[in-house]
Parts: C-alpha cells; sequence; structure tokens
C-alpha cells in the first residue's frame, strides 16, 4: 500500500514534469489524475494508488501550497460525490475507463435523474419506464429537480425495466446521454429568483445496453451506493473552523456590534457550537469512510447540515433587521453552481429552505436514521410485495 512519503514523492515529481505556473490548468488535472494524485484511494489507473483515504489531505495541501489548480469541485459535485463512487463500484471496466477521467478533471459535468413529479420522497414508486430493443433501452418519463442538468453531459438515471414486480425490484440503472435528441430540460424558477433546478422530459431516448450500470432489475440496490454517498457529500463537506453558512453570520457579528443583542448572542454561541460539533463529527464520519462505502450514517450528517443551514440563516435576517431581507440579484440565472457564502443574507435565507428537501427529505432520511442507525422497528409497509404496475397512483 502506498504511504504518504511515496505520495510525497509522487506530488513533486508530478509538480516537477508540470509546472503549475506554465502548465495548462486541464493539462495538469490530467496529469495529476494519470500520476494516481486524483483520489488516492483509487485503484491505479483510475486515479488513485489504493493508498489511505486519510492521505489525499496530504497530496491536497502540498499541491495548493505549490499554487496548483484543483478540479473545482462544487462545479461538478454530483459527478464526483455520487456518479464516481457509484461507477467505482459497480461499473464495468470499460465504464471506469470511459467515464473516470473527464469526470474528475470536469471536462464532463454530471447531473442526477432520479426523482419525479409522482416519486420524490417514494422514489422507489417512480415511473419512467425503460423497454429492452436489441442491444439498447428505450426511455420514457419525466424527472424534476434536477440539480444543473442545462450544464451536465452525462446523468445517473434509474428507471423501470419490469412493472410486474414489487415497485423496488423492477428498477434498473443507467447512465445517460444528455446530448440525446429525446432529452428536454426545462427550468424550474425558485424561490430565489433563480433556476439552478430543472424538469427533464425522456422522449424515446436510446440507451446502449453498455451504459447500464449493474444487473437489469438491481437499480435499487445500485442507487443507495448513489444516495449514500450523496448525503456524505452534502452534509459531511470537508470544512475550516467557521466554515459554511456559521462564517458570514459571525463575522457580521464581530464587525457590526451596533446590531447585537443578547438573546441574539446567546442564540449565535448556541449554533456557533452546534456548527462546530457538525462539522467535528462530519471529519469522523470522512474517517470511517476509509473502511469502506459510506452507510445510513450520512442520513445524520445531512440532517443536522439543513436544520443548521436553515437556523443560521434565519439569525442572519434577524441580526441585520431591514437590510437582511436585500436580495440583489434577483433575476431569472442559470448558475453552474450554488454559493451559500458568496452571496446576500436574503439569498441565503431563501436558498437554505431546499436544503430539507435536497439529497432526501428530512422525514425521510429520519426514518432511516431510526431504523438503520438506532435499530427502531420500521414502519408498516403494505406496498412491498405489491407488483408496481397493481399499487394505486
Amino acid at each position: 500500500m502506498t504511504d504518504a512519503a511515496e505520495l510525497g514523492r509522487r506530488t513533486a515529481e508530478l509538480l516537477a514534469a508540470h509546472p503549475p505556473a506554465t502548465t495548462d490548468r486541464l493539462d495538469f488535472l490530467k496529469a495529476r489524475f494519470d500520476a494516481g494524485l486524483a483520489w488516492v484511494h483509487y485503484p491505479e489507473g483510475l486515479g488513485g494508488l489504493n493508498a489511505p483515504r486519510s492521505l489525499q489531505a496530504v497530496v491536497d495541501a502540498e499541491l495548493e501550497a505549490a499554487g496548483a489548480p484543483d478540479n473545482d469541485p462544487r462545479r461538478n459535485g454530483i459527478g464526483l460525490g455520487m456518479a464516481a463512487p457509484t461507477i467505482l463500484r459497480y461499473g464495468t471496466d470499460e465504464q471506469k475507463q470511459r467515464f473516470l477521467r473527464p469526470l474528475w478533471v470536469g471536462e464532463e459535468i454530471w447531473c442526477q435523474l432520479f426523482s419525479e413529479p409522482g416519486a420524490g420522497s417514494d422514489l422507489a414508486a417512480l415511473g419512467t419506464r425503460a423497454v429492452r430493443e436489441g442491444d439498447s433501452w428505450v426511455v420514457n418519463g419525466q424527472k424534476v429537480w434536477t440539480s444543473g442538468a442545462h450544464n451536465s453531459r452525462w446523468a445517473i438515471l434509474i428507471a423501470r425495466t419490469d412493472p410486474d414486480v414489487p415497485k423496488h425490484a423492477g428498477i434498473t440503472y443507467f447512465l445517460c446521454d444528455m446530448t440525446d435528441p429525446g432529452v428536454e430540460v426545462r427550468p424550474l424558477r425558485q424561490i430565489t429568483g433563480e433556476a439552478e433546478f430543472n424538469e427533464v422530459f425522456l422522449t424515446d431516448v436510446r440507451i446502449p445496453d453498455s451504459h447500464r450500470l449493474g444487473e437489469v432489475g438491481d437499480g435499487w440496490k445500485v442507487a443507495q451506493t448513489t444516495l449514500n454517498n450523496e448525503r456524505v457529500a452534502i452534509g459531511g463537506m470537508r470544512l475550516p473552523r467557521e466554515g459554511g453558512m456559521i462564517g458570514p453570520v459571525s463575522k457580521t457579528w464581530r464587525e457590526r456590534p451596533e446590531l447585537r443583542t443578547q438573546d441574539l448572542h446567546q442564540r449565535l454561541l448556541k449554533l456557533w457550537v452546534d456548527s462546530e460539533v457538525a462539522r467535528l463529527t462530519a471529519e469522523r464520519l470522512r474517517q470511517q469512510l476509509v473502511a469502506g462505502q459510506p452507510g445510513p450514517e450520512g442520513a445524520g450528517m445531512k440532517l443536522a447540515f439543513a436544520r443548521l443551514n436553515q437556523e443560521i440563516s434565519g439569525l442572519e435576517v434577524e441580526l441585520r433587521g431591514e437590510e437582511g431581507l436585500l436580495y440583489d440579484d434577483w433575476t431569472l440565472r442559470r448558475p453552474e453552481l450554488v454559493d451559500f457564502t458568496g452571496r446576500d443574507a436574503g439569498y441565503r435565507y431563501l436558498r437554505s429552505k431546499g436544503n430539507s428537501i435536497e439529497g432526501g427529505t428530512s422525514e425521510v432520511l429520519l426514518n432511516i436514521v431510526a431504523e438503520r442507525v438506532l435499530g427502531l422497528p420500521a414502519e408498516p409497509r403494505t406496498d412491498k410485495d405489491v407488483a408496481w404496475k397493481d399499487l394505486s397512483r
């Protein structure tokens, strides 16, 4: 297994052969991937060196100190945090070679075609159909709340391939080409005035069977890898102290003493401590990931992330008073990424309302924590042995 010394040597060789100051950004990222320094815990040849996951921070720190470019991870969060680990676990050798390198360097952006108008919280009830025709699948249906679909080259997609079996058993997982002529992306205007979300209509979209991920009918199992990684990616991101939403409100508190009140002081202290606890817990969760795939514990982190963002942004609006309601960028934009800290307080307050929906609603995640983490009895489910076609909709 590659150790820290070997990673240091390889990093030095990369920097010597491709000086960041004189090397094209994309060329440097490709060279970094080929050197195994992209995600060091991945296999050799796929951007890694089979090294401990914890050593990635060592590589990142050395490259940052040398002024090396990163792969702008926020721009392709779904690809890096959800598609890549799923492809790594269930993809064929050909799929891994085809998709992981352009994904990591940012040449190809990914989105997620999971939720539907009639299958949000109950995702397994989805109705988008995929019908086998020779070596291809023909897909028809509608997806919704698709972040970044307007900028994406590929999508991870789950569709129903067998309506005659219970809903969880008749789903298959695909990699969908967003440039297919049957893919139509329409913007969804949000409470922020923007349209980072979309609805996506699929009309006779042809997906080759070589872009199927996992076995036919195993889509729900494959999707669990995606969803568990999604919750860790959302709720367990690496942050410095006072990173995330607590940073701007703490900065305002220090710089604007005329806004302070005793009540707000106590609430800010509590939220600051809660944020630090969540940050350290997320670090612990990432350390546990070294031993294997993420489990249901990520649901708890995502729950805390949503609650804290909404409470902190609400406190910030109260602290700023009338100016906290201002939002000077109210326009129908199509942003490439969500920026919680680089915008106005009004934007943060409005955008954080979606945190308890995206990545799994808080209500669903509470059930996951109760049943799969705490071991409490499961809620009665009368539909799990009923064929999907016989379910009421």
